[in-house]
């Protein structure tokens, strides 16, 4: 499946990535020691909800508008990272993690940011100009290996490819692996689209296999049933949690469903350990 985010930036699986992001660094960032920040597929960092790609799609009505348009108080932290890229009540720029990364940091905090591609790494360092954030150009997987275990006591690798590559998701297990064996108790966020539950299933059944302790899969379903050939939802497995995002966790992804489920549909957000 290809996903290039320029075409998708804002959709529903953005809402929930973003969202649970922002909870994830937040409760972790209720302690003080220092966090190094990983996002190994940055992407371009900043998205015009007008222009050509995304216009394209107008995937965002189904996702940042819709969480715009809710009134439920636990989205606020999500809108307000939104609106910190834009102009008074308008909502067309779209921050990537990147940008939401950024917002999040402390003094003590530190951003690493990789992207590959050449026009995209090039966009990526004009978005990112006047943040403390350093910016690699590396192959995502090498990159990710490379900087662990980071200098901070703490951190998070965030892993968001756009599974252009059809082993990507070998890749993506491989180095999970080798990553954890680097760094154990290190935070992991992948990301990855929902189209056809077979393919996935598997995937999951061989992420069991590298016997990781904590490792926690969220998986957002927008139908109530599949639609076939289509975009289906998103998930994300994180390694690690901390406590306090997991116990908040909840009533955050009911928020989350019910503010992006289609019309005519329930949808289903779900959270489960992979190892129970």
């Amino acid at each position: 499946m290809n996903y290039r985010h320029s075409f998708h930036a804002g959709n529903s699986a953005d809402v929930v990535k973003h969202s649970l992001l922002i909870a994830l660094v937040r409760a972790l960032q209720l302690k003080q020691s220092a966090l190094t920040l990983i996002d190994t597929h940055a992407g371009c960092g900043l998205y015009d909800l007008d222009g050509e790609e995304a216009g394209r799609t107008g995937e965002c009505m189904q996702g940042v508008m819709r969480a715009f348009a809710d009134p439920n108080p636990l989205l606020d932290d999500y809108r307000t990272a939104v609106q910190a890229v834009n102009v008074g009540t308008e909502t067309r720029f779209y921050p990537g993690s990147p940008k939401i990364l950024a917002q999040l940091l402390r003094p003590q905090d530190f951003l690493i940011l990789n992207e590959k591609h050449p026009e995209d790494v090039h966009v990526l360092r004009s978005a990112m100009r006047g943040t403390s954030a350093a910016v690699h150009e590396r192959d995502a997987y090498e990159l990710w290996l490379a900087m662990l275990p980071p200098r901070t006591p703490r951190g998070v690798v965030v892993v968001d490819p756009p599974y252009e590559q059809l082993n990507e998701r070998e890749r993506i297990t491989a180095t999970l692996a080798a990553a954890h064996r680097k760094w154990a108790h290190g935070v992991t966020v992948i990301w990855y689209p929902l189209k056809d539950r077979a393919p996935h299933e598997r995937w999951k059944q061989q992420l069991r296999k590298l016997g990781i302790p904590k490792l926690l899969n969220v998986e957002h379903w927008l139908y109530d049933h599949d639609q076939p050939g289509i975009y289906n939802g998103a998930g994300l497995f994180i390694v690690n949690p901390p406590y306090a995002f997991t116990q908040a966790l909840p009533p955050l992804l009911e928020a989350l469903r019910a503010a992006l489920a289609p019309e005519g549909h329930r949808g289903e957000i779900t959270a489960d350990w992979l190892g129970d």
